[in-house]
């Protein structure tokens, strides 16, 4: 099945969230790309950082929302729980024709997307039958962060990948690369790519004198060279990926049955 177009954006409404926090930089210009395509957006999104929270959802505790202002909410939960909440409580009524995650503060490319909390948030969207983006700026460790580029590029790309039908459980994830405005080399429609997070791992003594360990920030090259989100973004282009909620691998599906039987 394909979900149908959004006809008109300027009557549509747009959930706003992110893992960043309800106070980070790009919340704020994701609000504002939001308000380039509709007067009727609203926020939602967690009331302090939750990057790498990845699809998690909080059930052994209860939730709070927090009324921030006109169409503006905090909970004190994951990306997740913003999403389940705003679309099952807060706009229950009349719930959100699309929901844009992020702009993260850093890339969700190869790996990211299973950790990121900036894409779980989209999924959790498309789960609940909301088309849902997810959207990330690139940026160095040593750099200020270039938010003007997805603010530039992201309401156009939007209104594209808007205007065509997905196939049902499917979500975007646009990644735009650390280039000021006017040296992006182009939009691509590229495959995720591989990688691995995490390898470097230091272990230390804390001031006790008991050892723990750091998950350092180093990662692989890439596994797959070619057009792929990775190498794509990291040559100035804007990627986008469409990502599918059922991760069943079909062909190994018949080779268990098969062996089960």
């Amino acid at each position: 099945m394909l979900e149908a177009p959004i006809k008109d954006l300027k009557k549509a409404r747009i959930l706003v969230t992110n893992d960043d926090g309800i106070h980070a930089p790009g919340l704020k210009a994701l609000e504002q790309i939001a308000r380039a395509l509709s007067d009727d957006v609203w926020v939602c999104a967690p009331e302090v950082e939750q990057s790498a929270a990845a699809h998690s959802l909080t059930i052994h505790r209860p939730l709070r929302i927090r009324h921030i202002s006109e169409r503006r909410y905090s909970v004190d939960g994951s990306p997740t729980d913003c999403v389940l909440l705003a679309v099952e409580q807060i706009l229950i009524e009349h719930k959100p024709d699309l929901v844009l995650s992020g702009v993260n503060r850093g890339g969700n490319t190869g790996e990211d997307v299973t950790y990121s909390g900036t894409v779980a948030a989209a999924m959790e969207a498309t789960l609940l039958g909301r088309r849902g983006i997810a959207l990330s700026q690139e940026f160095k460790d040593d750099q200020p962060v270039k938010w003007a580029t997805s603010e530039h590029y992201a309401p156009e790309i939007i209104r594209k990948l808007v205007s065509v039908p997905w196939p049902t459980d499917t979500l975007m994830n646009v990644n735009f690369p650390d280039v000021v405005v006017g040296s992006v080399a182009g939009v691509k429609a590229v495959r995720q790519g591989r990688r691995k997070l995490g390898y470097r791992l230091e272990e230390r003594l804390d001031p006790r004198g008991r050892p723990y360990v750091w998950i350092g920030s180093s990662r692989q090259n890439p596994f797959f060279e070619g057009e792929n989100d990775i190498v794509m973004v990291n040559e100035g282009y804007i990627t986008v990926t469409p990502l599918f909620v059922d991760l069943t691998h079909d062909k190994s599906l018949a080779q268990v049955a098969e062996v089960l039987s």
